[in-house]
């Protein structure tokens, strides 16, 4: 079974710092709000429903050893916490879910004792972190009728329960297909700059008995040439309500890759990945991050020093390039003509 990511333990987030796996299995205890804006910024914890929950503990954080005299007082800082988190990563959809169920909680009982009120958002985040658990859960047996005995799946970047609180969307669909007794291999990208894959996706596939395979990014048109991949799995940060997907940079070439290959293309993400107020994504933000993480690969410069360096975090997959979205709902198939829109549930 998958790790836990996030824990809370004596008013503290205790997190797993995804940054030195997978030499070191190492946690970390996040006590303020600061440190915990600074782990998600520079990824120790990751994934959208991850940062989503670390976010709403987070919330907590910032009001835990907090005395106000007054609502107004408790509630402004509430909101500086959120906003302080909320400036941390700006694809991933699920932070601000999250965020926004905490000041709504904050907000249902501006009444009550500020005691009470504090104990109320402390249950609502668990809320949210067993949610989380359940939605994968759920996912994860949808996702596991997609999957045959003796496929060949490729997966990109980190789908797994590093990626939630503990079991993953599109890594839970094959842990739930192993389970099943299906036999399944997995081709792992490597997920460059920072190696989510290499890094975390190999680490968590081995520690579950999936026969695993690592690959460089630049090599899933040649598998997918000789017949080696039958089924793409992915994960994802934000979907539009075209049924676009933002998800880690490189999953649009799997994407194009996979329709001309004829091979299916499945997206696993729950309910709160999904943006309605976005018609499309092209209207989604994208994340650019430093220079370096390009520059250099583990500590280690591979370039020529200030070179100039494009680094985007995440891409946009076209819905019309999804074969199927995998929520806790259900699987939804696009419809011949049209996008997400016009997606319908198959299976319940």
């Amino acid at each position: 079974m998958p790790v836990n990511t996030i824990r809370w333990v004596n008013g503290k987030v205790r997190i797993i710092d995804q940054t030195r796996l997978p030499h070191k299995l190492i946690y970390r205890d996040i006590k303020d709000v600061q440190s915990m804006r600074e782990a998600i910024k520079k990824l120790r914890v990751r994934g959208a429903p991850a940062i989503g929950v670390a976010g709403a503990f987070g919330v907590l954080l910032g009001i835990k050893n907090e005395r106000p005299k007054n609502y107004r007082e408790f509630k402004k800082k509430i909101d500086s916490a959120i906003k302080s988190l909320a400036s941390s990563r700006p694809t991933a959809v699920n932070l601000f879910w999250a965020l926004e169920r905490m000041r709504r909680c904050a907000e249902g009982n501006a009444k009550r004792p500020l005691t009470q009120a504090k104990k109320l958002l402390l249950e609502e985040a668990f809320s949210i972190m067993k949610e989380d658990r359940d939605i994968c859960r759920r996912m994860a047996s949808f996702g596991a009728k997609l999957i045959k005995s003796g496929d060949r799946i490729l997966t990109h970047c980190n789908a797994g329960g590093l990626a939630t609180v503990d079991y993953g969307t599109a890594l839970g669909a094959l842990f739930k297909a192993k389970k099943e007794g299906k036999r399944i291999k997995v081709f792992v990208d490597e997920t460059r700059p920072l190696l989510q894959g290499a890094r975390l996706t190999t680490w968590e596939l081995k520690r579950e008995g999936i026969d695993v395979t690592l690959i460089c990014d630049n090599m899933a048109a040649s598998l997918m040439e000789k017949g080696l991949i039958d089924k793409v799995f992915v994960g994802a940060d934000r979907i539009a309500r075209n049924g676009d997907v933002a998800n880690k940079i490189g999953t649009y070439n799997l994407a194009v890759l996979a329709r001309y290959h004829k091979i299916p293309f499945y997206v696993v993400a729950p309910e709160s990945t999904f943006d309605f107020r976005l018609s499309s994504g092209k209207k989604i933000p994208i994340e650019q991050r430093g220079e370096d993480e390009v520059r250099e690969i583990l500590g280690k410069k591979i370039a020529p020093k200030n070179i100039k360096v494009y680094n985007p975090a995440f891409d946009i997959t076209p819905g019309r390039l999804v074969t199927a979205i995998v929520t806790e709902k259900g699987i939804f198939r696009r419809r011949r003509k049209g996008t997400f829109s016009d997606f319908h549930i198959c299976t319940r």
